[in-house]
């Protein structure tokens, strides 16, 4: 069983890559325990350490894991019906981006996430300038959400802007809001999980030896952000970390 977790020497990294990688399994874990809006942070650090393809296999083991915590934790908040409205869509999403995304050349990919990261970031700016949201919450905006983020979850696991922008739309209350998510994204990156493994191959034992070692951080980030999820003051904190992400998307253009 040992060797299995042995590091290939692919993901021997060095302590910084090190740090980095812990620093953005910490962010997973406390973004699921509801402080939204990190996933883009999330996925910037891990494509520095890692490159971008390779990364999204190894963050998708840690998602489920904190889903698990998350969907334990807030159980019995989810909106059944909402997030019914917004699965389909994302499941049309994820196949178009399996298909889109198995081919890619690591220099489209790279630079397509990093595009996807701008824009996210720009769009959730956006967002929180905007004193009064009024977004239309009929079908075809359920039906636009939910594709872009079955899409964008596939292709980078960033999916979170549009599913904050689709249920932000429905005006669910705090708990409510992330008790929906926490399911939504369970049932989704489960069913991502197979592709990554047999369709992209960026899931295997080597990938997995890394997530051992990061999965407890992860724990540690969850627990941390359930502490933390009542108390702290969003606005300027969320700026800082948008403004964070665009920077690291533009490194990851560039690098």
């Amino acid at each position: 069983m040992l060797e299995y977790l042995e590091l290939a020497p692919e993901f021997d990294i060095d302590g910084f890559g090190w740090f980095l990688a812990g620093l953005a399994a910490f962010i997973l874990g406390f973004a699921k325990a509801g402080i939204k809006g990190l996933g883009v942070l999330i996925v910037t650090l891990m494509a520095l350490v890692f490159g971008s393809k390779v990364s999204t296999g190894i963050i998708i083991p840690l998602l489920i894991a904190a889903d698990i915590l998350a969907v334990i934790y807030y159980r019995r908040n989810a909106d059944w019906k909402l997030l019914f409205k917004l699965l389909p869509w994302m499941i049309l999403g994820v196949l178009l981006g399996v298909y889109v995304g198995q081919d890619l050349p690591e220099r489209i990919f790279k630079r397509g996430m990093a595009a996807i990261i701008l824009v996210t970031t720009i769009m959730m700016f956006w967002w929180e300038q905007k004193k009064v949201v009024k977004v239309p919450n009929n079908r075809w905006f359920a039906g636009v959400m939910g594709f872009s983020a079955g899409f964008t979850t596939m292709i980078g696991n960033l999916a979170g802007a549009f599913a904050n922008i689709f249920f932000l739309a429905m005006r669910v209350p705090k708990n409510v809001f992330i008790g929906t998510t926490a399911w939504l994204f369970f049932f989704i990156n489960v069913f991502k999980l197979p592709f990554h493994i047999w369709s992209w191959e960026t899931v295997s034992t080597e990938t997995f030896a890394v997530n051992i070692r990061l999965i407890p951080i992860v724990v540690i980030g969850f627990i941390v952000g359930v502490r933390t999820v009542e108390l702290i003051k969003e606005r300027n904190y969320r700026r800082m970390i948008l403004i964070l992400t665009a920077i690291g998307a533009i490194m990851i253009f560039l690098r």
